[in-house]
C-alpha cells in the first residue's frame, strides 16, 4: 500500500470500516513501516472499531527484539495496543525467545493475542508445543483459488487446534483466473445466480469454513465496496462443489506456499 495514493488508501480503509471490514492487517516490513503509519492515520478516532494486526520480522524476533519491534509498530500506528501480533515467517531466532517476547507484551497490555504467519502444519505444532494450548491465535498463510494445497493438512490442523487460518492474497496477487478460463466461467455463473461478482464468490468460497478468514488488499473505495459485497453471500454445498471442481486442491507438498 505504500505505493498507492496515500489519501485514497486512507479513504478506502475508512470506508471498509464503515462496511464492516474491521480486520486490518499490516506489518513492520510493509514499506519499512510506512504502511503502519498510513493505517494509523486511517484509524484515528476509530480504534475501538477495528481488530488491528501487525507482524514482527524474523530478523527482529529475539525476545528483546520482538518487544522493541512491537513498540516501534505501536508508535507508528499511534495506538497503545495491537489486537494480534504475528511472527511474519519462521526465522533463525529460536521460537522460544519470540514467544517469550509475545508473552511479555501480553502481560504489559501492548498486545492482546499473538500468532504466526507462513507456518506449515509441523511448524505450527512446534509453536503450540512451546506456547501451550490455546495461545496461538492464528496462522496467516497464502490461500487463493489457484493455491489450495493448505487444505490437505494445515487447514484441518488449525481446526483441531483452535487456530484461525487467515488467508492473505485471496485473489492471487494479480493471478486471478482469466475471464476466458473455465474456472472464471464457473465463478461467473455462480455470481449471476446471486447478483454478485466473481471476486465476491471467490472470497465466499475461501471463507466457507468458520475458522478461515480472508484479508484482501483494497486501496481504493470501489475495491473495498466490492469486497464487502461478499459478506452477505453464503454458498450452497452445490456451489462449493462446483467451484472446487473448477479449482482442484492440487498435490501435497512440503512447507507452505509464499509470495
Amino acid at each position: 500500500m505504500e505505493g498507492d495514493d496515500r489519501r485514497s488508501a486512507i479513504v478506502a480503509i475508512r470506508r471498509g470500516i464503515d462496511l464492516g471490514l474491521t480486520h486490518i492487517d499490516t506489518a513492520e516490513m510493509y514499506g519499512q513501516g510506512e504502511v503502519e503509519r498510513i493505517v494509523g492515520e486511517a484509524i484515528v478516532g476509530r480504534r475501538q472499531d477495528v481488530f488491528l494486526v501487525s507482524k514482527v520480522l524474523p530478523s527482529n524476533a529475539s525476545r528483546r527484539g520482538t518487544i522493541a519491534a512491537c513498540e516501534r509498530s505501536l508508535e507508528r500506528l499511534g495506538t497503545e495496543y495491537i489486537d494480534c501480533y504475528l511472527l511474519h515467517w519462521p526465522g533463525n531466532h529460536p521460537l522460544e525467545g519470540t514467544i517469550e517476547g509475545f508473552e511479555e507484551l501480553l502481560r504489559s497490555g501492548k498486545i492482546r493475542s499473538y500468532g504466526v504467519s507462513n507456518f506449515d502444519a509441523s511448524e505450527l505444532k512446534d509453536a503450540i508445543g512451546i506456547a501451550g494450548p490455546g495461545k496461538i491465535a492464528c496462522n496467516q498463510v497464502l490461500y487463493h483459488l489457484k493455491e489450495r494445497r493448505i487444505e490437505h493438512d494445515l487447514v484441518p490442523s488449525c481446526a483441531r487446534e483452535g487456530v484461525a487460518v487467515v488467508a492473505y492474497s485471496p485473489f492471487g496477487s494479480g493471478d486471478f483466473p482469466s475471464p476466458r478460463s473455465r474456472g472464471y466461467q464457473e465463478l461467473e455463473a455462480v455470481a449471476r445466480a446471486y447478483g454478485k461478482t466473481p471476486f465476491q464468490v471467490a472470497l465466499a468460497f475461501l471463507a466457507r469454513e468458520r475458522h478461515v478468514f480472508v484479508i484482501p488488499k483494497a486501496a481504493d473505495v470501489a475495491h473495498v465496496e466490492d469486497n464487502a459485497g461478499a459478506l452477505s453471500l453464503v454458498l450452497t454445498p452445490d456451489d462449493i462443489a462446483r467451484i472446487g471442481n473448477a479449482f482442484p486442491v492440487g498435490p501435497r507438498r512440503s512447507g507452505v506456499p509464499m509470495l
